[in-house]
């Protein structure tokens, strides 16, 4: 696959069957986009391509109220290769861009720039300036390509959407979560330095710092990628460290069952299986070491019953 940062200078070279949106949590609706698009492309012989967007149009328009984000752009560019498509072309969202009314952006960027033949977009889309473009102007204006709407995807009776899945997220209901998506929710990051208090506390932990606001926190029985041939589990904690830190930033801290190697810098996937309570303060650090033994135990338990 290969990833173009924003579009070609000139037209492009070849003519795409292409879809357009941001993807968070590649769910199991965006996949059967992707199917779709790529099915497309081969029986009309043109590149299948996706075209999405660099920071989330909701992040630049009022970054202080942006939604937590699914997925990093690395782990869409990897679920979008895996699933077959050509290329993809992330757009930078700047002010030049939200400017582009519905009609400069189906003249300049899907004609001219990328020179599109088929697009494929949910019933439910919106672009251009104000978000005054929908499905009925796209295929008023397509006189050089063809449109399709791609149907709700439901997943017990409910459409699956990146807005469900993070309110399952934020309930803790992690298996709904991983119905809506395909997969079990997982968070892609890599190991760093932290300040070495879980290993002087008995518990070791892989510290993964995040970039962008998580769409769940608490205390998690977790399975591990990364970290040799086999997959580990064990129990993890995503949050703020209230007992431990005043005003910091989220961080997904794990540790890892019977597991003792130093992993600094290696590329991480932690897949949220169970949630086992929220983040709590506690009076001092002799009643955190407790409920981590708890937790701990209560991790192995569940392990134990999915055998």
């Amino acid at each position: 696959m290969q990833a173009y940062r924003g579009f070609p200078v000139r037209a492009a070279t070849r003519h795409l069957a292409l879809t357009i949106g941001n993807f968070d949590g590649v769910h199991r609706g965006h996949q059967a986009m992707l199917q779709r698009l790529t099915e497309a492309a081969e029986d009309l012989g043109l590149a299948s391509a996706l075209l999405t967007f660099e920071p989330h149009p909701r992040e630049f328009f009022a970054r202080d109220a942006a939604l937590p984000r699914l997925s990093s752009l690395r782990d869409k560019l990897e679920q979008f290769a895996a699933r077959g498509v050509a290329e993809v072309h992330i757009a930078r969202f700047d002010a030049r861009l939200a400017g582009l009314s519905a009609e400069e952006f189906i003249d300049r960027i899907l004609r001219e720039r990328l020179r599109t033949r088929w697009v494929l977009v949910g019933d439910d889309f919106r672009f251009g300036r104000g978000r005054l473009g929908d499905l009925a102007l796209l295929r008023a204006k397509a006189s050089s390509f063809s449109v399709e709407a791609m149907p709700t995807v439901s997943v017990d009776a409910e459409r699956v959407s990146s807005t469900a899945v993070r309110g399952a997220l934020a309930r803790g209901e992690l298996e709904h979560a991983a119905r809506l998506l395909g997969r079990p929710y997982a968070i892609t990051g890599r190991v760093a330095h932290g300040d070495k208090r879980g290993r002087n506390l008995g518990f070791p932990t892989a510290n993964v710092p995040l970039r962008h606001k998580p769409a769940l926190s608490g205390v998690f029985a977790v399975r591990v990628h990364g970290l040799g041939e086999t997959l580990r589990t064990g129990v993890a904690s995503l949050g703020v460290r209230p007992t431990v830190a005043v005003g910091a930033r989220p961080l997904l801290e794990v540790f890892v069952f019977d597991f003792d190697e130093a992993v600094y810098g290696r590329r991480v996937t932690v897949e949220f299986l169970h949630k086992l309570r929220d983040e709590e303060r506690y009076p001092d650090l002799e009643a955190l070491v407790r409920q981590m033994r708890v937790d701990a135990d209560q991790a192995r338990e569940f392990f134990a019953t999915q055998k």
